[in-house]
């Protein structure tokens, strides 16, 4: 493949998911950090030969990291369609794969160009600093059911879809931008569960003055973090309840899940990464798969946000 063809493959955003110059920003990031990570590798076990003997990269680096990868996360394809895009082995493209994906998964979700939270005590100290509201839910992603016989395979079962599936937290701002992915758990896993074990009412109870809005699957978790949850209202009447009641109650609703919606465009943007819509891969990377999904996907955000508001 011609040069001309690579450059375009890697600056059409409708191919990777992001533009020409985050990409090239990416190359710069992640360029040292393969080369420590992969120096260390060599010098980590007894060698017959001096380190860099052997086959070299037919990849460039811009082609090797992050360029398959992108493609793979965005398209969900096969990797023999990246390696006859580049005219390079299979295996070639599955090593870039595995070596670029924890490696943009461990970068953060970026706020401003030098904040990137990591952890829900970063982002929490985040949007309470500048006052901001969170919006936070679940997503389900579709992954292949486990072979019978093994341990544990119903814990995948979404009870909601009835299907093969994990879950994983999401946390937005106002602007619908991804803050927070939480590693994956099998589907089977509540989302008041999900909060708890990852210490979210400890962090918000003890925690700034901040508001985090959620769905009905968080009610309760509004008085263990005193008031910083808000939840939709409950509903006092299950039946014959007065009109006025009614439309108070539907007004109030309505209200909140209108404030909610950014969070739902959110999981969209996440979702259009086609890697995140159905995975057939091995559900060990499922975590991995996640963050490096939105890590790029947030600095796309950012970047939009920042030309989108006037000077």
């Amino acid at each position: 493949m011609g040069n001309a063809s690579r450059a375009a493959i890697v600056s059409d955003r409708r191919i990777t998911g992001l533009s020409a110059d985050l990409i090239a920003g990416l190359v710069a990031e992640l360029d040292p950090l393969w080369h420590e990570r992969h120096q260390a590798r060599l010098a980590s076990r007894p060698r017959k030969r001096a380190v860099g003997a052997g086959a070299k990269h037919r990849l460039v680096l811009v082609d090797r990291r992050p360029a398959p990868p992108l493609v793979h996360l965005r398209h969900a394809t096969t990797h023999d369609v990246p390696a006859c895009w580049f005219d390079v082995d299979r295996s070639t493209v599955t090593r870039a794969i595995g070596e670029a994906r924890p490696l943009l998964a461990e970068r953060g979700r970026t706020v401003s160009p030098g904040l990137r939270p990591r952890t829900p005590a970063e982002v929490i100290d985040h949007l309470g600093a500048d006052g901001k509201t969170g919006i936070i839910d679940s997503t389900e992603i579709r992954v292949r059911r486990p072979a019978a016989g093994r341990r544990d395979r119903d814990r995948s079962i979404s009870g909601k879809n009835k299907q093969n599936a994990v879950r994983t937290m999401v946390v937005t701002d106002g602007d619908g931008r991804v803050l927070f992915c939480r590693p994956t758990s099998p589907g089977s896993c509540a989302d008041i569960t999900h909060a708890r074990r990852l210490g979210l009412v400890e962090l918000l109870a003890d925690g700034p003055a901040m508001a985090i809005l959620a769905d009905a699957g968080y009610q309760g978790l509004g008085a263990q973090t005193g008031g910083r949850m808000i939840t939709p209202p409950h509903r006092k009447f299950k039946k014959n309840a007065p009109d006025r009641y009614e439309e108070m109650y539907e007004r109030r609703r309505k209200a909140h899940s209108s404030r909610r919606t950014r969070v739902e465009h959110g999981i969209a943007h996440l979702e259009n990464w086609r890697a995140l819509t159905r995975h057939l891969g091995r559900r060990e990377h499922m975590s991995h798969t996640v963050q490096a999904v939105a890590g790029p996907l947030s600095h796309q955000q950012t970047a939009d946000l920042a030309s989108a508001r006037p000077m």
